[in-house]
C-alpha cells in the first residue's frame, strides 16, 4: 500500500486535476520572503507606533509576543499539511476534506473576498503615498498604473511573483535590520553622544497603559499586522520543492518577525516616550511622523521621512502584489473543487489560472472606483473583510485538529511525516482560542460606552454572521455532513 508520503510525490512536478495544472517554479528564497513580505508591512512602520502609545512599551511587548506565539502555532499547523498536500488554496482543500465540503466552501470564499478587497485598498494606499512627492497629481492615473503592474507581474509566471516579493520584502528586511541596529547604537551612546537610560519605561503608567483592555486592543492590532504569513500555504502548490522549502520558510520566517516586530518595538519605546503626541497621529498619509522616521531623524538622517516613503511604496506594493496572487489561486482552487465557475479553471502555457486573474484585475479596479466615488460602501466593504483573516487562522486550527485526529484514527505512522508540528493538540486548540477572544473583542467599545454603537457593532462584526450564512446556506444547499476521521482524504488530485 503507498504512503501518504509516496502519494503526495507522485505529483511533485505539478498540482494537477481535471485537465490544468500549475507549475511549481517558487525556490526556498521566494517562500521566506513571501511569508516575511505578508507580515512586515505598514502595520510595523506606521501603527507600532500607535501600539506603543496605547499599552505602553510592557504591554506593546507582551502583546505581539502572545499574538507571535499564537501565529507560530498557526504557521506549524499549516506547515504540516501543506507539507503532506502542497495544493494551491490549501485552506479550502484541507477544510472540505478535514472538517466539512460546507466549511471549505464558506473559508474558500471568505478569503478571496478578503484579499481581491486588499487589492483596491493598496491601490487607495499606494496613491497616498505617491501624493506626498506629487501632490497635484491624478488619483487614477497612479492607481491604474500600479494595478497594471500587479497584473504582469502576476500574468508573466508564479516564479515572476516571487521573484518580485523576493526584492519587496528584501527592502522591507533591510530597513528592519538597519532600524534596529541604528536604534541599539542611539541606546548605547554610540550615535548621539550619551546612553538612553529606562526612563520611557518608567515614565507615568508604563511600563503597562490601560491595562487588560490596552493589551486587548493591541492583540487587534498585532493580529492584523501578522496577517499574510498564511500565504506560505498557498503559495505551497507552486513551491518547487515543497517537502523542504515550506518547512524551511516557517522555521525561518517566524523567528525573523518576532525580531524585527518586537525589537522594533522596544527600540522605538526605549527612544520615543509613549507620550509623545507623534505616536497617535501615524497614518498613512502623514509619514513624518511614522516611529522609523522619528528614530531616524534623531539619530541624524537627514532624508528619512523620503526615505521611509519609499519603503511604504514597496510595502503597499508587496501587499497588493501577494492580494493579486492569494486572490487569483484561492479562485481556481474553488473552480478545482467545483465550488466555483469551471472557467476559472483555466491555466495557461506558464501555470496561471488567467481567468481568476481577470477576475481579481476587474474587481480591484472596480472597488478602487467605488472608494473613489462612493466612501460610505467601501468603508463597508473594508470593515467587513477585518474580520477574514482571523476567520482563516480559525480555520487552519481547526482542519490542523481533524487531520491529525484522522491521521491517527486510520493508523497511519506519524513519522512518515516529513515535517511534524510541535506540541499537539496545544498549538492548533491555543491559537483556535486566541483567534476567537481576538474576533469577539475586536470592537469591544462599541459596547461599553453606555449606550450600545450599533453602526460600529455591525460594521466591525458582520463578517461573522457573512461567514455561518455561506457555511449553513452551502450545508443546506448540498446537504453536507462533517467528514468522519476514516473517511479524511490525504492524497493528492490524481494526475
Amino acid at each position: 500500500m503507498n504512503t501518504d508520503v509516496e502519494l503526495a510525490e507522485k505529483n511533485v512536478g505539478t498540482q494537477e486535476g481535471k485537465g490544468e495544472k500549475l507549475k511549481r517554479n517558487l525556490k526556498v528564497r521566494h517562500m521566506t520572503m513571501i511569508a516575511i513580505g505578508g507580515a512586515i508591512g505598514t502595520g510595523l512602520f506606521l501603527a507600532s507606533g500607535a501600539s506603543v502609545s496605547t499599552a505602553g512599551p510592557g504591554g506593546a511587548v507582551l502583546s505581539y509576543l502572545i499574538i507571535g506565539i499564537m501565529v507560530y502555532f498557526v504557521m506549524t499547523s499549516l506547515g504540516e499539511m501543506a507539507t503532506l498536500m502542497p495544493v494551491s488554496g490549501s485552506f479550502e482543500t484541507y477544510a472540505t476534506r478535514f472538517v466539512d465540503p460546507a466549511f471549505g466552501f464558506a473559508l474558500g470564499w471568505n478569503y478571496w473576498f478578503s484579499w481581491v478587497m486588499t487589492v483596491p485598498c493598496e491601490l487607495a494606499a499606494a496613491d497616498i503615498v505617491m501624493k506626498y512627492w506629487f501632490p497635484n497629481s491624478s488619483d487614477i492615473m497612479w492607481s491604474t498604473l500600479f494595478l497594471a503592474i500587479l497584473f504582469v507581474l502576476n500574468f508573466m509566471s508564479a516564479r515572476a511573483y516571487g521573484e518580485a516579493e523576493f526584492w519587496f520584502a528584501g527592502i522591507k528586511v533591510i530597513t528592519c535590520v538597519v532600524f534596529i541596529v541604528v536604534g541599539l547604537l542611539m541606546i548605547c551612546g554610540i550615535i548621539g553622544g550619551h546612553p538612553i537610560g529606562m526612563e520611557n519605561w518608567h515614565k507615568g503608567n508604563a511600563p503597562f497603559v490601560g491595562g487588560f483592555f490596552g493589551i486587548m486592543a493591541i492583540f487587534m492590532i498585532a493580529g492584523f499586522s501578522f496577517q499574510g504569513t498564511e500565504i506560505v500555504g498557498i503559495a505551497a502548490g507552486e513551491s518547487e520543492d515543497p517537502d523542504k522549502n515550506v518547512p524551511k520558510a516557517i522555521n525561518s520566517v517566524f523567528w525573523r518577525i518576532m525580531l524585527f516586530y518586537v525589537g522594533a518595538i522596544i527600540i522605538i519605546s526605549w527612544i520615543i516616550p509613549y507620550t509623545d503626541p507623534n505616536l497617535i497621529n501615524t497614518s498613512l498619509d502623514n509619514v513624518a511622523v511614522s516611529p522609523f522616521t522619528l528614530v531616524f531623524q534623531r539619530a541624524g538622517f537627514a532624508f528619512a521621512a523620503a526615505v521611509m516613503n519609499a519603503v511604504i511604496l514597496t510595502s503597499v506594493l508587496s501587499a497588493g502584489n501577494s492580494a493579486m496572487y492569494v486572490a487569483t489561486r484561492m479562485l481556481y482552487a474553488l473552480a478545482m473543487e467545483d465550488k466555483a465557475p469551471k472557467m476559472f479553471r483555466k491555466v495557461n502555457s506558464r501555470g496561471v489560472p488567467t481567468n481568476s486573474l481577470y477576475l481579481a484585475t476587474i474587481f480591484g479596479f472596480v472597488a478602487f472606483l467605488a472608494s473613489v466615488y462612493g466612501q460610505n460602501i467601501y468603508i463597508w466593504l473594508l470593515n467587513l473583510v477585518g474580520m477574514t483573516g482571523f476567520i482563516a487562522w480559525v480555520g487552519i486550527a481547526a482542519c490542523h485538529y481533524r487531520f491529525r485526529k484522522a491521521y491517527i484514527f486510520q493508523g497511519r505512522d506519524l513519522s512518515a511525516l516529513k515535517y511534524k508540528a510541535l506540541w499537539f493538540p496545544f498549538g492548533p486548540l491555543f491559537a483556535f482560542a486566541i483567534c476567537i477572544i481576538v474576533m469577539l473583542g475586536q470592537n469591544y467599545g462599541a459596547f461599553t460606552g453606555g449606550t450600545i454603537d450599533w453602526n460600529g457593532a455591525v460594521a466591525s462584526y458582520c463578517g461573522i454572521p457573512l461567514f455561518f450564512i455561506f457555511w449553513i446556506g452551502y450545508k443546506v444547499a448540498k446537504k453536507t455532513k462533517v467528514v468522519p476521521l476514516k473517511d479524511c482524504d490525504f492524497s493528492m488530485p490524481s494526475e
